[in-house]
């Protein structure tokens, strides 16, 4: 087994990413896991080049002030690095790094107001994905048992847990309902990939075990039912692939679906499916949104996931586009239920294939993935000139990118940020841009 290398350094600030920045005498960057601003720390290193290492904290020498004791010791680095900062300090941090990020672009966010929270930073996920692990009695025998377990961050192998603090409850006692039924009919981790559970704000349950063999013993419906989910379903999925994947259903207890309210919007959605997992900061970012609505002139979603952006804040003239599939067919289900068929449709296509819709006596609204906006979509922006321009994003670097294209025709008129991911590095960001006149 190769020795492990250790370096011990003080930390200076924290990247976008969440890690630590410190530097060697050598001159070469560290980024680490586990260490705050001011903090001098011996680090595992996991990863060197020539110019930089990584890795996360082995041992803190100098502990900073801000420093709290994490939750879920064994496990924090694996689902939620920043839970050994002090909550304030947490927001502080956040809130600096949007305007570092928007600096760097040469943009000073004058009408930013300050990050959202709800206040609520442990037990706020409705979605949870485990990974399985063996862990031995002993190591000269095969004898042990099977663990729920995430994989480690910055290194091979997984670490066993009980759940997450980030999860809702219910979520939690799903992963050990459904561990132990593995272990009744003494299921081997190799056959296993993960389990998936998702809970509504009510508690109720809808979950997928992805199993890595279409040979794959199925329980009985007795034993399904004892589970007490709404939904269980078992997956087969291609053990090539490394994500959990749906190659094929085994086994559908039913066909129900989960079901919850946003701004007092019913909306379904599959397990599988994208959801928000925060959803109280989530309607209060929908809320700030909705003011910069204009019920007068035509809204446009893109990147519209499910719909609960345009058909919570969009008015009667909406276009929503979406690219997955699946998602599409829940968004014309829910415009039906809703009624909305005069008023909304549904367009199934990159949106960088549809620009066409954009018009300039518009309202858009774009909620892209991290990478940002795609450059055909700044550059039809541009041209075209839609009057407003709603921004909601997951990266605010590559916000503050397209932003700063934008910039030659926009001015920015809001922003704000959520902390849709209590004791985790993620931001959401809020941008509303309005056309020069």
């Amino acid at each position: 087994m190769k020795k492990p290398k250790f370096e011990t350094l003080k930390f200076d600030k924290f990247t976008p990413g969440g890690q630590g920045l410190g530097t060697l005498d050598s001159g070469k960057k560290v980024f680490a896991w586990g260490v705050l601003p001011g903090e001098t720390a011996r680090v595992r290193i996991t990863k060197s080049k020539k110019s930089f290492a990584e890795g996360f904290a082995d041992e803190i020498i100098e502990p900073a002030i801000k420093r709290t004791t994490p939750k879920d010791p064994e496990s924090y680095l694996s689902t939620s690095p920043w839970q050994v900062i002090d909550y304030d300090y947490e927001l502080e941090t956040k809130q600096f790094l949007i305007g570092e990020s928007f600096a760097q672009e040469k943009i000073n966010l004058v009408r930013s107001a300050p990050i959202h929270t709800d206040g609520q930073i442990f037990n706020y996920r409705n979605k949870v994905e485990f990974s399985f692990w063996w862990e031995k009695f002993d190591e000269n025998s095969d004898d042990g048992e099977l663990n729920l377990s995430f994989f480690k961050r910055g290194g091979k192998g997984r670490i066993p847990v009980e759940g997450t603090s980030l999860a809702k409850t219910e979520i939690n006692q799903a992963g050990q309902k459904v561990l132990a039924l593995l272990r009744k009919r003494k299921i081997s981790s190799r056959d296993l990939k993960t389990v998936l559970i998702r809970a509504n704000q009510k508690g109720e349950i809808a979950a997928q075990l992805y199993v890595k063999t279409e040979e794959f013993p199925l329980p009985t419906a007795d034993e399904i039912s004892a589970l007490g989910f709404i939904n269980f379903e078992i997956i087969y999925s291609n053990p090539k692939s490394p994500a959990s994947v749906i190659t094929k259903k085994l086994y559908a207890q039913n066909d129900a679906v989960l079901s919850d309210k946003i701004l007092d919007i019913e909306f379904n959605y599959a397990t599988e499916g994208f959801f928000q997992i925060n959803l109280p900061v989530y309607e209060q970012a929908l809320r700030d949104m909705e003011q910069f609505i204009d019920a007068k002139k035509p809204t446009i979603d893109l990147y519209s996931g499910v719909g609960t952006i345009g058909l919570t804040i969009g008015k009667n003239n909406l276009t929503m586009v979406e690219i997955n599939p699946a998602s599409v067919e829940e968004m014309k289900r829910n415009i039906k239920v809703l009624g909305r068929e005069e008023s909304a449709q549904v367009i199934l296509s990159a949106s960088e294939n549809a620009l066409d819709y954009i018009k300039q006596n518009s309202s858009l609204i774009v909620d892209p993935p991290r990478a940002g906006l795609d450059k055909k979509v700044c550059a039809k922006l541009l041209e075209i000139g839609p009057s407003r321009i709603i921004y909601l994003s997951c990266n605010p670097t590559t916000q503050a990118r397209d932003v700063a294209v934008l910039s030659e025709k926009y001015n920015i008129s809001y922003a704000r940020g959520y902390n849709f991911f209590p004791r985790t590095p993620h931001i959401e960001h809020l941008v509303v841009l309005d056309l020069k006149i």
